[in-house]
């Protein structure tokens, strides 16, 4: 049973997790990206990962038949297990819990060597309602207090599978990174009576200078202190707390205005490994007045080293008004 572990000087979780445990010489060299042979995410390997939890068929298939849009499975190797109790305790002057949660994986695609940025508005669409379902589903779960999605494009950010592939994993705890960003926007908040996040938005639109992309719903620009170069954020114009109550019109637009960004840096930066995460409200947080769900992307163009461990701070080779100019003028 993996443990959540409670760090007691800042306060922050760590999971201990037994199922994804490794031996020193394991630590090595990170296991290569599968580009050929096998791959349990294709179409007829269904039976090679563990039973489907959702999917988006054309009709006729059964669960797990091989003739699906979007699957979504669980990770076969989690983080943490949906099974059994939090049990929380104290160990001296520590506190842990049970590793209660749920990792999935949301497989993309059916087509082995497509990229997020190459799929349909429509495909990409399922995706994110794929997103919504799973998120609604595990809301349920009186022990889950956030479910964190997010993706790891390449090798050099995290990807063990070359098909694309994203990932959920539901937890019994809020992040601490997750923490910070709801307590300074709900401080602005009770300072201003307005969303810290809407504000941003407006002076980024009047501005100009870091916008990337937009449409009726969405902007996209390069934040105003990014932690490493050419971070892209999409946040949608009308506020909105949780990324799940969006209306189909907004994943519409999302699903136009999300791969016109992975495009232009697919141009501009040669294609290049990258993370996204969705931030969005805690389950039950009343967070509805003051939060502003959003995606962050973030390329992986510059290593994180012993500076930014010990200090905290990122150094930022690239402002982002010219990480801006240069996705702006990108023909995708």
């Amino acid at each position: 049973m993996p443990e959540l572990r409670k760090d007691p000087i800042i306060g922050r979780w760590v999971i201990i997790s037994t199922e994804r445990g490794k031996r020193p010489s394991e630590f090595d060299s990170p296991r290569p990206v599968l580009r050929q042979g096998f791959c349990p995410f294709c179409p007829g390997n269904e039976s090679k990962t563990p039973p489907e939890i959702l999917a988006y068929r054309d009709g006729g298939g059964g669960a797990d038949s091989p003739d699906w849009r979007v699957r979504v499975v669980p990770n076969k190797y989690p983080a943490l297990k949906i099974e059994g109790e939090l049990n929380r305790e104290g160990d001296g002057v520590f506190d842990k819990m049970n590793g209660i949660g749920a990792h999935e994986v949301i497989i993309e695609t059916p087509d082995h060597l497509a990229s997020l940025s190459s799929l349909s508005s429509k495909n990409f669409e399922e995706v994110l309602w794929a997103y919504r379902d799973r998120i609604v589903d595990l809301k349920r779960d009186s022990r889950l207090r956030y479910v964190l999605i997010f993706k790891n494009h390449g090798e050099a950010a995290g990807a063990t599978l070359e098909h694309s592939h994203s990932q959920l994993i539901a937890m019994p705890i809020i992040p601490k990174r997750v923490s910070e960003e709801l307590d300074g926007a709900l401080e602005y908040y009770n300072f201003k009576e307005r969303c810290i996040f809407c504000d941003i938005i407006r002076q980024e639109t009047m501005q100009g200078v870091r916008v990337v992309a937009e449409n009726q719903d969405f902007l996209a620009v390069t934040p105003y202190a990014p932690k490493s170069p050419f971070e892209t954020w999409i946040l949608p114009k009308n506020h909105g707390a949780s990324f799940e109550n969006c209306q189909k019109t907004h994943y519409e637009n999302l699903a136009l205005i999300f791969p016109d960004v992975l495009k232009r840096m697919d141009k501009v930066l040669n294609s290049p490994p990258y993370n996204f995460i969705l931030h969005t409200s805690p389950v039950q947080n009343g967070a509805e007045k003051y939060y502003h769900w959003h995606f962050e992307i973030m390329p992986k163009l510059a290593k994180v080293a012993g500076f930014e461990w010990g200090s905290g701070f990122y150094i930022n080779p690239t402002p982002p008004e010219e990480a801006a100019r240069f996705l702006k003028e990108a023909n995708p």
